[in-house]
């Protein structure tokens, strides 16, 4: 698959920051840097979610694909075998003997 892929680790990363970032605002005295915080954690926050939301689009789409292949190999098979199946294939037709 192209790109770069959500993983885990990159989520539980995001979800760190945000708390680290609600933590010090908290613990902050100065306003401006209690607003700074809440903007870093809204921030980190919309990354984890982002990362979600791409993560659970990326496996839809492999199970897309995934449940789209079987189909096909089970076309291909169906071509190949006969509708009776490998061992029942319809006998030529020959003419009167």
């Amino acid at each position: 698959m192209a790109g770069p892929i959500i993983r885990n680790s990159n989520l539980q990363f995001f979800l760190t920051r945000a708390e680290e970032a609600r933590v010090e605002g908290e613990a902050a005295t100065l306003d401006h840097v209690r607003e700074r915080c809440r903007r870093s954690e809204e921030a980190w926050t919309a990354l984890a979610d982002k990362a979600r939301r791409s993560e659970r689009l990326r496996i839809e789409e492999m199970e897309r694909k995934a449940a789209t292949a079987a189909i096909t190999i089970n076309e291909d098979d169906f071509e190949q075998e006969g509708p009776l199946g490998p061992h029942l294939t319809p006998e030529p037709a020959t003419s009167g003997s």
